[in-house]
């Protein structure tokens, strides 16, 4: 019995760390979520269209076009695996969905 309740114990310990590691990945965001999302959502279309030139130049636009401080979006996702503009959406938009992601729910590619 004494083994059951330690597996519930660590369980219950993993998913409280997991827990406070994505609120601290949220707190990091530079923007509110909605707007990290509507920026992936237009990398999403331009990137196809426009190509990556190995810059963060349609992330710069974007910041532009909505007034966002470009310095703060791009330091976020150099630090998520976004040095230019398919990279954010390779690495940074999967860094945002993970601290996004509720307790308990999976990853899609788990």
């Amino acid at each position: 019995m004494a083994d059951r309740a330690d597996k519930r114990d660590r369980k219950a310990a993993l998913t409280a760390w997991k827990a406070r590691q994505r609120a601290a990945a949220r707190a990091a965001f530079p923007v509110p979520p909605e707007q990290l999302s509507a920026l992936f959502d237009w990398l999403d279309g331009e990137v196809p269209r426009r190509g990556c030139d190995h810059t963060l130049r349609l992330v710069q636009e974007w910041c532009r076009q909505v007034g966002v401080d470009a310095g703060s979006v791009e330091a976020w996702l150099h630090e998520n695996g976004g040095c230019c503009d398919c990279e954010a959406l390779a690495n940074a938009e999967e860094a945002f969905e993970e601290a996004c992601r509720e307790p308990g729910e999976r990853s899609p590619d788990a």
